[in-house]
């Protein structure tokens, strides 16, 4: 069958499925059976039988809201590549953003040193590696699913791994960190039906959801990232939308600014003009 006759059905199929990118999904699920990258695809015209079957199964594996890097097994994270799949959260490119202020705050210490908390995956730890070699970088995962896939990432990258709960880690680290991120779970128990069917049937809840107002992990980062930081030091942190400082009473800034124990506490826009996160400095 030729290529673009094969896309064609194959995007139909996703969009009846309700799947948010057919094109791209496709697309990227047929450079993968066939071992190319999806700008390679223009050069491939004919695409043989045992292609089409492997292929004809993956999207029929899309079609049913699997997540397209549970199907390829790797996402991509700033200039990162992460072996993924079920029992660890799919890093998202918002997040992206987060791990950008977090690089560029371990670049103005000299040898910073940064905490990944609910690292999942270990993206945001090993882009800051990746980025920011001289960084003394730790990660911790509370998740016995997920640890192995962070072990499995940060292998060979000289990152500190442990696994654990956030709320106690890194005793031996108090008062001397320069950064604190963390993506911590954020969404309302109460907002089960309204999330994304890739990531409620297949993303651990564990990442997912937290207290009836989704803020309690961050209520515990509040917490942690004020012991961890040296005066001076700077925390970042994910939250969702409808937790941005017009959210109800003050959003996820509100942790962190009435507490009194911050300053310059700010929300951040992601790129689609929504509230993403949050960044705060401890005061001296």
């Amino acid at each position: 069958m030729r290529r673009r006759e094969l896309l064609a059905s194959a995007t139909d199929r996703l969009r009846d499925g309700g799947v948010a990118s057919p094109e791209h999904d496709a697309a990227e699920l047929l450079a993968h059976v066939l071992g190319t990258t999806r700008s390679q695809l223009a050069l491939v015209d004919e695409v043989e039988a045992a292609h089409i079957e492997a292929y004809g199964t993956l999207i029929a594996r899309r079609a049913a809201r699997e997540p397209l890097q549970h199907l390829t097994g790797t996402a991509y994270f700033r200039h990162v590549e992460l072996a993924v799949g079920p029992g660890v959260f799919v890093p998202r490119p918002e997040t992206e953003l987060l791990a950008g202020w977090a690089i560029e705050q371990a670049s103005l210490v000299e040898a910073p040193v940064v905490i990944d908390l609910c690292t999942g995956s270990g993206a945001i730890a090993k882009a800051i590696k990746d980025e920011v070699p001289g960084a003394e970088v730790h990660a911790v995962e509370l998740s016995e699913d997920a640890f192995p896939w962070a072990e499995r990432n940060l292998a060979d990258t000289g990152v500190d791994l442990r696994q654990g709960d956030m709320a106690t880690a890194f005793d031996d680290l108090l008062g001397a960190v320069d950064v604190v991120v963390c993506n911590p779970p954020y969404i309302p128990l109460e907002a089960w039906e309204s999330v994304a069917t890739e990531a409620r049937d297949h993303d651990p809840h564990l990442a997912l959801f937290s207290g009836q107002d989704g803020l309690d992990a961050i209520r515990v980062l509040e917490q942690r990232a004020a012991l961890l930081l040296t005066p001076g030091g700077v925390v970042g942190f994910e939250h969702a939308d409808e937790q941005g400082p017009d959210g109800a009473a003050g959003g996820a800034p509100a942790i962190f600014a009435a507490t009194g124990r911050w300053i310059d506490v700010r929300d951040h826009l992601d790129l689609a003009g929504r509230p993403r996160y949050v960044t705060a400095r401890l005061a001296r």
